[in-house]
């Protein structure tokens, strides 16, 4: 079984070349596609590490480790044992968390004593000072002298060198060359003696070398590490209080498949340390932040897989229609080698090893693929839309080359469960099972697809549910911006509905025959009979098509509507593109009766009590200037601020009053048109036509049955002004009504009843155009800034997050392999029908059918099969994002659900599926004429069997 099997599978192989060709393809395929996930996985786990890094480190550094030893009152330190631990946390750990660290420091001290000066004439002896005593490494590095000089590495008998810190010296009264007594107790009856040699500053006092805090080191001597070591443990046999060691580690490079073993190595260390020196602990690690890695990893693994595995099931699914239809090629010669003395296991070997030999193939070739598509995911900005941004470091990891060994081996067991059940056929039953070709396959017997129909049913109740849960709550869900779920359930349900379709398929075809079988014309008629009798043989391409162009409509919208939504909510939330708030400047409003009890200015109140705050008179910075700054269109003022609401004198609450200049309000503002009864500029046009005119929000005209022309008070800086309402809406940029009715009023009338309120400013901006700019021209102008908002950086920050990057790009790139798939199989599906039913076409031709009836006869199968399969497709898959899409909407605060949630479906998306819908038809026809021009009556009408 060595060497002849190896020639006759390569020969076969060739023979089938096309097919083997295309198995290998989906290999390749579904093999890039697994690595690709772990791939970007790992690589947007060090942008988030990078990220978290930063935004951890503002106290210590996020790969902080600290050990500390606190030694029990009354017992004297095991001088080898903490020689010991020190140099396993010197030497070993650093090798055991295996990652570089930016700073390393360790601190020893005993116990700290009340101290007295030898000398009385030069030091204050009236303070009582307390003092500790100790080591810290790496200090000559971190400081720089003030006064004096550094310790040395010797004693003078019982004096010890040392150094404070220079605050501390004026903080304790102490000076350079004071010498001062150090009483040890704990028995020994002994008096060191310490001589201040020198005063440190800090070099840098954000280090994280200072991770205690130099407030903590105020009351501290510094000796030498080696006198601290040799003289005072060693020799003069003092206690040791304590001792820690600290290590500041780099993260930024750590790995997905590194997080656990990491985690495992930090709880390891703790045992290690106990057992090196009894006492020492693990005060602080990077535990939880490795184990908040896990979860941003895992959460983003289990998205993207979630996402993607429809797109991986389906390639699987065109390997194993593959291998049926090679099967279904070779199935006479299968059972000829049985009956020429070929055993079930020798067969079934030899398309095992042929799945072998192509699956390493694909895991040669799949893993380069794959860091490209995952490069590709990285760089998606929006469905089908790639930037050329800075890049997520991408690479293959062992977890990458382990799910592509899976994916292999499922491939491979998809593929040979066929070869090994036709192994088993002889050529008698291989001969009746040709005679009984009409039988239901599988899944029809078991009613599979009703099953599916019904679990995709509960996933939309379950949907529906949570929805309504939500919107009665006013609950968020995770933390997950996109529920993965809502992309597996729909995938069922397409692949349900089509099995669903194809069950029915052939009643139609059959309603349809005996309804016109009289005036059918030839070619119509053996096309129908064809279809009804043979069925079963074409639901393999019908399921594929279904479910690659559904699955491809679905995730289009599905990329579409979260886009567009994600997007239109933070334009209306920011309501333009750059919105500025200028310092204004202001003095209390001094009266004269305040004048006895000291008002003055600068907006700070009186002296007397009971007195009313005074009002700030505020300076309007030019407006003016805003207008006319490089790189903008246009400039708004919009007055924000709140007031107390009133209709026919009843109170309705507190709501935000929005003063604006209506015409160029219009030139900045984003607006969504749909969301108004009628275009927005015309409520614009009604509050130009009255100065008092008011705007207000459809919910509180409800509520109070406020209708246009209703009189409507507004209390503002305790002020009532009166307003006429002229128009409703149920939306206005920036505002949720939901939260806090608004009411949009002309700004110059408000500034003519009240004194003036501070505005923002709000900014079309050209294309490209840059905020710094113009931030350095308003300061020429005097115009110092408070707040700036820019919703064009809110929208790339957005664009970047991995989370949305990863969605973005698995739906991209599973729409594109899609597209391919469906056009592969189908191709490939009539290229094997045509040349297997050689003899029927020439016994057609032999029978008189005319060569261009023939081509009609197959352009109408094409028609009723893949036409047929493509218009489903592509209704199933809108019907599923109609009916699965909106409960996307849940994973956002019902009440800033604003604008309303909506379904979108890209023209474009539609467009490109169609393009290619008709290439694959025109190269499915133009196969079809040349296979039937080839056609020769006398050499398909022959002895023998078709092949």
């Amino acid at each position: 079984m060595g060497i002849p099997l190896l020639r006759f599978l390569f020969r076969k192989m060739w023979n089938t070349r096309w097919m083997t060709l295309s198995t290998l393809l989906g290999l390749v395929v579904a093999v890039s596609f697994t690595v690709s996930i772990p791939m970007y996985a790992d690589g947007s786990l060090k942008r988030v590490v990078a990220k978290s890094l930063q935004e951890k480190s503002d106290g210590l550094p996020a790969g902080s480790l600290l050990l500390r030893y606190q030694a029990p009152g009354g017992t004297k330190t095991d001088i080898n044992s903490l020689k010991s631990v020190d140099d396993f946390i010197r030497e070993q750990v650093p090798i055991e968390i295996g990652f570089p660290h930016q700073v390393y420091v360790s601190n020893k001290g005993i116990r700290a004593t009340e101290i007295s000066p030898v000398d009385s004439t030069k030091v204050d002896t009236s303070r009582v000072r307390t003092m500790g005593l100790g080591s810290l490494t790496g200090l000559q590095d971190k400081t720089e002298i003030a006064l004096g000089k550094m310790y040395s590495d010797s004693h003078d008998g019982d004096t010890v060198e040392a150094v404070i810190l220079d605050e501390a010296m004026y903080r304790n009264d102490l000076h350079v060359g004071d010498v001062f007594e150090y009483p040890v107790y704990s028995g020994l009856d002994l008096v060191l003696k310490v001589k201040i040699v020198g005063t440190v500053k800090a070099k840098d006092d954000t280090d994280a070398y200072w991770y205690q805090g130099q407030e903590s080191l105020m009351n501290t001597f510094f000796i030498s590490d080696k006198v601290f070591n040799d003289y005072i443990l060693k020799e003069s046999k003092v206690p040791l209080n304590q001792a820690s060691w600290y290590y500041a580690f780099d993260l930024r490079e750590v790995k997905t498949s590194q997080l656990t073993p990491l985690g495992n190595t930090l709880d390891r260390l703790k045992i290690e340390l106990y057992q090196h020196l009894k006492d020492t602990k693990m005060e602080m690690s990077f535990a939880d932040v490795l184990d908040e890695f896990k979860v941003q990893s895992l959460q983003l693994q289990t998205l993207l897989f979630t996402l993607a595995a429809p797109m991986i099931a389906m390639v699987f699914y065109f390997i194993a229609m593959n291998a049926r239809q090679a099967l279904d090629k070779q199935r006479s010669d299968i059972a000829v080698l049985r009956s020429r003395g070929a055993g079930t296991r020798q067969i079934s070997m030899m398309y095992l090893i042929e799945g072998v030999f192509l699956g390493i193939i694909a895991l040669i070739i799949g893993p380069f693929v794959g860091w490209f598509m995952a490069k590709s995911i990285g760089s998606a900005n929006g469905f089908l839309t790639f930037v050329d941004r800075q890049s997520i470091p991408v690479g293959l990891n062992s977890q990458a080359i382990i799910y592509g060994a899976v994916a292999v081996l499922i491939a491979i067991i998809a593929s040979v469960i066929p070869a090994v059940v036709f192994a088993r056929a002889s050529i008698v039953s291989y001969k009746q099972k040709l005679a009984r070709s009409d039988q239901k396959p599988f899944w029809q017997r078991w009613y599979l697809d009703i099953v599916l129909l019904a679990i995709a049913g509960y996933g939309y109740y379950m949907f529906n549910q949570r929805q309504l849960l939500t919107f009665q709550t006013g609950m968020t869900t995770d933390q997950l911006q996109v529920n993965p779920f809502l992309f597996f359930v729909p995938a069922l349900s397409i692949f349900a509905f089509g099995l669903f379709f194809l069950r029915l398929f052939p009643w139609i075809l059959r309603f349809v025959t005996w309804i016109a079988k009289k005036v059918l014309p030839v070619p119509l008629y053996l096309t129908i009979t064809q279809l009804s009798r043979s069925a079963t043989s074409y639901y393999p391409l019908m399921i594929l098509l279904i479910l690659t162009l559904g699955l491809g409509v679905y995730n289009a919208s599905a990329a579409r509507t979260i886009d567009t939504n994600s997007t239109e909510r933070t334009l209306y939330k920011y309501g333009a593109d750059v919105i500025m708030q200028a310092v204004w400047e202001g003095y209390s409003e001094v009266n004269p009766d305040d004048q006895k009890n000291g008002g003055g200015k600068g907006g700070q109140p009186g002296g007397g009590q009971g007195q009313k705050p005074s009002k700030i008179i505020y300076n309007e910075p030019p407006f003016e200037v805003f207008k006319h700054l490089k790189g903008v269109e246009a400039a708004t003022r919009v007055l924000e601020t709140k007031g107390s609401v009133s209709v026919s004198g009843t109170s309705i609450g507190n709501g935000n009053i929005l003063g604006i200049d209506n015409v160029d309000f219009s030139k900045v503002a984003w607006f969504r048109n749909d969301l108004f009864p009628v275009h927005p500029f015309n409520y614009l046009n009604l509050l130009g036509s009255y100065e008092n005119a008011v705007i207000i929000p459809t919910n509180v005209a409800k509520k109070y049955q406020i209708k246009p022309g209703d009189v409507v008070n507004i209390s503002l800086q305790n002020q009532p002004v009166e307003f006429v309402v002229v128009g409703v809406l149920p939306y206005w940029p920036t505002q949720y009504p939901k939260q806090t009715p608004f009411f949009i009023t002309n700004l110059d009338y408000i500034y003519d009843q009240v004194p003036l309120i501070p505005y923002k400013v709000w900014l079309k901006m050209e294309p490209k155009a840059l905020v710094a700019p113009l931030i350095d021209e308003l300061a020429k102008n005097n115009i110092e800034l408070a707040t700036i908002d820019d919703v064009r950086t809110e929208l790339v920050k957005q664009n970047k997050h991995p989370q949305r990057g990863g969605v973005f790009g698995i739906l991209s790139l599973g729409f594109l392999v899609s597209v391919i798939i469906s056009l592969i199989g189908y191709l490939l599906f009539w290229f094997f029908n045509l040349s297997g039913r050689v003899v029927q076409f020439g016994v057609l031709r032999a029978m008189g059918l005319s060569r261009k009836q023939l081509t009609g006869m197959l352009l109408l199968e094409q028609i009723f099969t893949a036409g047929l399969s493509i218009v489903l497709g592509v209704l199933i898959g809108k019907l599923s994002s109609i009916l699965f899409l909106p409960f996307l909407q849940t994973t956002e605060n019902v009440n800033m659900q604003v604008p309303p949630f909506r379904i979108v479906f890209e023209n474009k998306d539609t467009t490109q599926l169609y393009i290619v819908v008709g290439v694959m038809m025109l190269t499915g026809a133009a196969l079809l004429f040349m296979h039937i021009r080839r056609l020769r009556v006398h050499q398909a009408v022959k002895m023998g069997e078709e092949r």
